[in-house]
């Protein structure tokens, strides 16, 4: 793989404030699937406590607050990742303030798609893009890396992504398939370090970068 400090200075000159995420990677196993949507569930209860508080809202009954009923787990993670979609818009909108309400959206819903696609944390993956990008699409590195990802345009290519290598989807894509295919093959903190040094991993800075962003945004986001 191309080396990413050949393209990129933005992973090491970052400073990311950031909010919320979803939690740890999923194993596909039926018990770790069932478990996730028991803390999602809370998730779903805590936002929904918090929308009565700020509306004004007194006294609610208890079964106000309770889920409706579920015909099938695809039904609740729809509105899960409603949730989480809100919560990174917020995020970024913090971040980055000149985005468009459109293009947080976009932002926000490409995350939480393609982190499951290519079974990656969305909250790895935002911490990534910040630490890359601050948020900012339209970003071009001096070595040619473009978009929030700041994805080699050469390395979008075989991948037949719809757009151009800024193009908020297609970028968020490339990049969850790079670093879910390096996190595959050398682990995660290898696979982390390889995203920005490509083959030749040198130091751990920005892999300190990534965690510290990582953290933040799960400081935030449980806040």
């Amino acid at each position: 793989m191309t080396s990413k400090s050949d393209r990129s200075g933005y992973g090491r000159q970052t400073t990311v404030p950031i909010p919320r995420g979803s939690s740890e990677q999923e194993s596909g196993t039926p018990g770790r699937s069932m478990s996730r949507l028991q803390r999602l569930q809370v998730l779903l209860l805590v936002v929904l406590g918090l929308w009565s508080i700020e509306s004004g809202i007194q006294n609610v009954p208890q079964a106000s607050l309770e889920l409706p009923a579920v015909s099938s787990s695809a039904s609740l993670q729809d509105r899960v990742e409603s949730v989480e979609k809100h919560a990174l818009a917020g995020l970024l909108r913090e971040v980055n303030p000149n985005l468009a309400p459109s293009e947080l959206d976009r932002i926000a819903a490409a995350v939480i798609r393609y982190s499951v696609k290519y079974d990656l944390d969305p909250q790895l993956v935002t911490a990534v893009l910040l630490v890359e990008s601050t948020g900012r699409p339209w970003v071009r590195s001096p070595k040619g890396a473009v978009g929030l990802m700041q994805v080699m345009p050469h390395m979008m290519e075989p991948m037949g992504l719809a757009g151009n290598a800024a193009t908020i989807e297609s970028n968020i894509e490339a990049g969850c398939w790079i670093l879910a295919n390096n996190i595959q093959r050398l682990g995660e903190d290898q696979g982390i370090s390889s995203y920005f040094w490509g083959s030749d991993i040198r130091g751990s800075g920005y892999l300190k970068k990534v965690r510290a962003a990582r953290d933040q945004v799960r400081r935030q986001l449980a806040s």
